[in-house]
């Protein structure tokens, strides 16, 4: 079964577009949500973060080290890990827990229900924009505080679907 999934966000590993217009549009609206949270942009967590926004796609905490260590960067683990809760926490990256990796977030300072498409065939992720909060604000019979949620839609992506006509 087919489904058309309407993607109107900025940057997507299925769509091509200029990723330095986003890069520069997500790295603003960070240093600007630390600077008016005073919270501390240390030049760590400005590259993870920018690794991260660099072409959209998931990298696992050990890709992102090696990054980190070929571009000059401290590289431990735990030093990885801390910079990578703080920008989870702050809604900048999430955790795609399927693929067990790390992804900027499409909708950074925008309250949203993260929902992302997989491709099964090549590991590509596009986060899709929820209109919706879960559960609806009005449901008053779940008395369960949601402090996370997430969705994750596992398919193939146009790239890698042979079955499309050329």
């Amino acid at each position: 079964m087919k489904t058309k999934i309407n993607v109107n966000y900025i940057g997507s590993s299925f769509d091509r577009h200029n990723h330095e217009i986003c890069n520069e549009h997500y790295t603003n609206k960070m240093e600007k949500y630390c600077d008016e949270n005073s919270l501390k942009l240390t030049p760590l967590r400005r590259k993870v973060f920018e690794i991260l926004i660099r072409d959209h796609k998931p990298l696992g905490a050990y890709q992102i080290l090696a990054i980190l260590k070929k571009e000059g960067f401290a590289s431990s683990p735990p030093i990885a890990y801390r910079v990578l809760d703080f920008l989870v926490e702050k809604g900048f990256v999430h955790k795609i827990q399927g693929l067990n990796s790390f992804i900027a977030c499409s909708f950074a300072g925008c309250e949203h229900l993260p929902a992302f498409i997989i491709c099964r065939k090549c590991d590509n992720v596009a986060e899709i924009k929820s209109e919706n909060t879960f559960p609806p604000a009005s449901d008053t019979a779940l008395d369960f505080k949601i402090e996370e949620a997430m969705i994750e839609i596992l398919g193939i992506c146009p790239a890698c679907d042979v079955s499309r006509v050329i």
